[in-house]
């Protein structure tokens, strides 16, 4: 195998991250997902345990959260962004959003109450989507940029749910700008981000919360199973999935936590140079970000998950496309006895990390230091479905983006 992985052990001295923490309380998630629970859409999605991909890999299990199936939206996000809309109404009304359920929000008295607003936001596909349905739901207006290269079928996807959505000809985080100062000068304009910036934290703080009901569920999962993972991959765009689950299960599992290993492309990799600055400042990176795993196409990390992140997770990595390619290939064409999980590009990237880290004779280093053997119980998360069914067949079927 042409091994194009780097990795970085997390060196940043250990700083106050108690507060970022505290959003990720276990008590505070499952109040969230008991608003959660009042959505008619809203069930607990599979976790597929890989028993014999593990066996045939040397490692004790295998876990993956399989996203697919989240409010038939074939992604994780409408989690965040029903909790973060939900708080911002009960922000706006002046009630506590645990006072608030699906059919309060649907509610003509709660339009009325709460007046007119158009939600703004910045999305590669699976987040503007979510926003629109949310929206939509609660018979408010949005609309969706997205950044150049996006394909034409995520577009269309996010118009059926009721948005105005374009695409830019700007990379990711400039469309965010765009996005956020459109939104600024509307009479009612609100953007809604995953990522965080200085003035702007309450949203994706909420945005948060709501992802961490998807590791909730993980965990409880495991613990049905009689299972503790030992090892965690989670991938990071602006790192707000990557740092509500670190920050869940670090809650979760209190001194019992899993050896945590972040993963990014290696065409936008701000987390893994943000870790080989290694003062804890945060690193951009700027230009085109072109991959395949465009949720992951992100330049900037988000402020309030790299604390968590920067002081939690062990390892950071970067891969490129065909390693992505190659976790969608394992996922979609399992072994005999095991569960098929249609991924992703963005989704199936810790698959193809791992498939790398347990086979590759250029990361025995990092196997040996990071504690993988047989015993090692390791969660992943494909946090989305085939939302370019397109390019997914070109993956699976045709082998696009070979190793």
């Amino acid at each position: 195998m042409d091994n194009k992985t780097k990795w970085v052990k997390n060196r940043i001295p250990a700083s106050d991250c108690a507060k970022n923490m505290s959003l990720m309380d276990v008590g505070t998630i499952k109040k969230v997902r008991d608003f959660h629970r009042s959505f008619p859409q809203y069930s607990v999605t599979p976790l597929a345990a890989l028993d014999n991909l593990a066996a045939a890999m040397g490692v004790g299990g295998i876990y993956i959260k399989d996203e697919s199936y989240r409010f038939g939206l074939n992604s994780f996000k409408a989690l965040g962004c029903t909790f973060a809309l939900a708080s911002f109404i009960a922000q706006t009304v002046g009630v506590p959003v645990w006072e608030l359920d699906y059919q309060t929000l649907i509610s003509p008295g709660m339009k009325d109450k709460l007046g007119d607003y158009t939600f703004y936001a910045t999305t590669d596909g699976n987040h503007g989507r979510a926003v629109a349905w949310a929206a939509s739901r609660i018979g408010q207006k949005s609309v969706v940029y997205m950044p150049k290269g996006c394909p034409q079928v995520r577009l269309e996807n996010i118009r059926r749910e009721g948005a105005e959505a374009y695409i830019t000809d700007s990379n990711y985080d400039d469309t965010i700008r765009f996005t956020a100062a459109l939104a600024e000068k509307t009479p009612g304009g609100v953007i809604v981000q995953d990522t965080a910036w200085e003035g702007y934290e309450d949203i994706p703080g909420w945005i948060m919360q709501g992802y961490g009901v998807m590791s909730l569920e993980a965990c409880e999962q495991l613990t049905e199973l009689g299972v503790t993972p030992t090892h965690m991959l989670i991938q990071a765009g602006v790192g707000a999935f990557a740092g509500s689950a670190q920050g869940l299960a670090s809650n979760f599992y209190g001194e019992d936590s899993p050896v945590t290993f972040v993963v990014e492309p290696t065409a936008a990799a701000c987390h893994y140079n943000s870790v080989l600055r290694g003062d804890g400042v945060a690193v951009s990176v700027t230009g085109d970000m072109d991959t395949i795993m465009a949720g992951l196409a992100c330049g900037e990390p988000n402020i309030l998950s790299w604390e968590i992140l920067k002081n939690k997770s062990a390892y950071f990595a970067t891969i490129e496309d065909s390693a992505a390619a190659r976790g969608m290939r394992v996922l979609g064409a399992p072994l005999r006895g095991d569960p098929r999980v249609i991924s992703g590009e963005s989704g199936a990237s810790s698959m193809g990390f791992l498939t790398e880290l347990l086979t590759s004779a250029d990361l025995a280093e990092l196997r040996e230091q990071a504690g993988i053997d047989k015993d090692s119980r390791i969660l992943l998360f494909s946090t989305e479905g085939d939302t370019d069914p397109d390019n997914y067949r070109d993956v699976v079927w045709n082998g696009k983006y070979p190793l």
